[in-house]
């Protein structure tokens, strides 16, 4: 969808992957408002890594948005 002014950035959020599970969701959030900008600045900064990538793999796998192989389908089968 583009909108009819030729909006780039709805465009571009229109075009995004969809979200595998809640940390791509996460990820997005923090893309669009900024605030991951700032974690890869400090952790720069720090030279320390943020485990933004560990974090978001493991609540996709813990909370998947299609559960067939995430806790919920093991949890109900």
């Amino acid at each position: 969808m583009i909108a009819l002014r030729g909006d780039y950035k709805l465009h571009k959020y229109n075009n995004m992957e969809k979200s595998k599970g809640l940390g791509d969701t996460i990820e997005k959030i923090t893309k669009a408002t900024g605030i991951k900008k700032v974690v890869d600045t400090v952790a720069k900064a720090t030279g320390k890594g943020c485990g933004c990538n560990k974090r978001k793999n493991t609540l996709n796998d813990m909370f998947p948005y299609n559960p067939s192989g995430g806790w919920l389908s093991q949890r109900y089968r």
